[in-house]
């Protein structure tokens, strides 16, 4: 029988003080890699993003009519065309957050949402790799490598539930055990609501259940879960997808926004990586690194070869998408990669509970500490939007046809509640429109033919554009308001 001082030394022996300091030190760590993303955005405070204001406007709209568009109501030229709300689900949350904490709320949904994203992915990471500095490296060059995504928009859902999905494709391949594919249907019905790229997600899964077909035939094959599961979450998941208000039709906007090749050309976040940033080479790191990690272990794996094809097709194609690359990366380079056993994480569940506590706690913190207040985010935000410019437009009555550029009209969308001539539903309005508009307003030779122009009756436009500059020496118009942002012409009677 030991006795009290054999005791005494075995609880104060120094492997157990070793253990508690690094399972403090990991818990800390951990804490930081939850709370610092947040936290950047809390910092950065966007809410001069250009498409959050139709979204809001949307919402407003939707919450008015206890109903979901089917036409648009908020175009010039285009009133009454067919228009799907495709994301009114997170329009609906946009809009309640606003209405509660005003701008602070667009801070708050990023900020929350990035979170979100950051505990998802670690928690994949760690499910695929027992070294603890592996899993923390991973998530930090994933999580970094997609730093410019962060904003208010809704491709935040489609990050999140593309986490969740994988982990959960992941961990059935590697088991067998289904339980937890039943989740599958449950993500999809949100996604289909939320975000048009759940299409992403069902590529993925497709691949899962083909890899569960091959296996049939193909010892290779690496999954462990039986095809009937894989072709029954496909199914339900497919299905899922159309507990939407639109049904089936949501698939032909899908269809339009992936075939719409000139706006990847115009529209900055939808052209290629300009690789002029770190984020931009960490996107790189992940594939180049996943490629050689798949090729190093000498053995086709049909899934991890598919899902890291479709990240770089779409993550290569347009920068908006890089979190496909970011995702598939990490999980490609967790399962992958042996760590070593005497890194591997010690901390127990509630721990890690604790952590993500301690990193929701951090978030409204930080919003005090870093002086984020409605004064402060609306006094940015009449720098890089034509605020004052709208004030001025309803103090004098100007009245319409409003013309406006492709990056404004959202704005002028919410603020002005005038019918705008462009704005960024870039599905919507088509490549011609587009051209035409960017055209216009970089005042090329044929600038005066525009027709939407020749019509307007109000002109808001930023004051350094070509448009602008021309216009000032047009007869039929006159300038009626300038500040730092924005200029205002009303048609000359």
């Amino acid at each position: 029988m030991p006795t009290e001082d054999a005791e005494l030394t075995e609880v104060s022996s120094p492997k157990s003080t070793n253990g508690r300091a690094d399972q403090a030190a990991q818990a800390t760590l951990l804490a930081a890699l939850f709370a610092i993303p947040a936290l950047m955005c809390v910092h950065a405070a966007n809410v001069s993003d250009a498409d959050i204001w139709w979204h809001l406007r949307t919402g407003e709209w939707i919450l008015a009519h206890h109903a979901v568009p089917r036409v648009d109501p908020f175009s010039g030229p285009l009133a009454g065309s067919p228009w799907l709300a495709y994301s009114w689900l997170y329009e609906l949350v946009a809009v309640k957050l606003f209405a509660r904490l005003g701008l602070a709320g667009i801070v708050a949904y990023t900020s929350g949402m990035v979170l979100a994203i950051t505990v998802a992915l670690a928690q994949m990471v760690r499910r695929l790799q027992r070294d603890f500095f592996l899993v923390i490296l991973l998530a930090i060059v994933a999580i970094f490598s997609m730093e410019h995504l962060y904003m208010p928009r809704p491709w935040l859902f489609s990050i999140l539930f593309f986490i969740l999905e994988l982990d959960i494709l992941m961990q059935a391949r590697k088991t067998g055990r289904a339980r937890g594919l039943v989740w599958l249907p449950v993500i999809f019905a949100l996604w289909g609501n939320v975000h048009i790229e759940f299409v992403d997600g069902l590529m993925v899964l497709g691949l899962a259940w083909a890899e569960a077909e091959a296996a049939r035939w193909w010892s290779a094959a690496e999954t462990r879960v039986r095809p009937a599961w894989m072709r029954g979450a496909l199914a339900a998941s497919a299905l899922a997808t159309l507990a939407n208000p639109y049904g089936w039709r949501i698939y032909g906007v899908a269809y339009e926004l992936a075939t719409q090749s000139g706006a990847l050309n115009k529209v900055s976040e939808m052209q290629a990586i300009p690789f002029r940033d770190l984020s931009d080479f960490l996107v790189l790191l992940l594939a180049l690194g996943s490629a050689a990690a798949l090729a190093w272990r000498r053995r086709f794996s049909l899934f991890e070869t598919g899902l890291l094809a479709l990240a770089a097709v779409l993550s290569f194609r347009s920068q908006r998408d890089v979190w496909a690359m970011a995702v598939a990366g990490a999980a490609i380079l967790a399962s992958t990669i042996a760590g070593s056993e005497k890194a591997a994480m010690r901390l127990p569940k509630w721990a890690t509970a604790i952590a993500v506590l301690a990193a929701v706690l951090a978030v409204p913190a930080g919003f005090r500490a870093m002086h984020v207040n409605n004064a402060r985010l609306e006094s940015e935000l009449a720098k890089s939007l034509p605020v004052r410019a709208v004030e001025a437009v309803q103090a004098k009555g100007y009245a319409g046809p409003l013309y406006n550029d492709y990056n404004w009209g959202g704005y002028l969308m919410w603020s002005l509640r005038m019918p705008v001539s462009i704005d960024g539903r870039a599905a919507f309005y088509g490549d011609q429109r587009i051209d035409r508009s960017l055209a216009t307003w970089n005042a090329e030779p044929d600038w005066a033919s525009d027709a939407q122009l020749m019509k307007a009756g109000v002109v808001i436009g930023p004051v350094k554009a070509p448009l602008t500059q021309v216009l000032r020496m047009d007869s039929r118009f006159q300038l009626v308001y300038e500040d730092k942002a924005a200029a205002v012409f009303a048609a000359r009677k």
